[in-house]
């Protein structure tokens, strides 16, 4: 499995998201609304969710293994990290 696309959609606003992405996986299937979140111990990922009936937050789409969650995760953060650095989001005007 390659992730052959990644696309970042930094949010401008204050608060623990910092941006949604869209994978491209083997040139053939995507996946939506990766949450890129900050944490107490740094970046990490949030894979798309949807509230069930019981209140509780269901993952629609996730890897089944560290591995695979790992490989995601350093790809997305690395493509984040290059979005920062060729795109700085403009200041708030006050």
């Amino acid at each position: 499995m390659q992730v052959t696309d990644v696309r970042v959609r930094r949010i401008a606003k204050e608060g623990k998201m910092k941006a949604v992405v869209s994978i491209t996986i083997d040139q053939v299937f995507v996946v939506h609304d990766i949450k890129v979140i900050e944490g107490e111990k740094g970046l990490f990922i949030a894979m798309p969710s949807k509230k069930s009936a019981d209140g509780e937050y269901r993952d629609i789409a996730h890897p089944i293994n560290t591995q695979t969650r790992s490989m995601l995760e350093h790809i997305i953060l690395e493509e984040y990290e290059k979005s920062l650095q060729e795109d700085p989001l403009p200041e708030t005007a006050e």
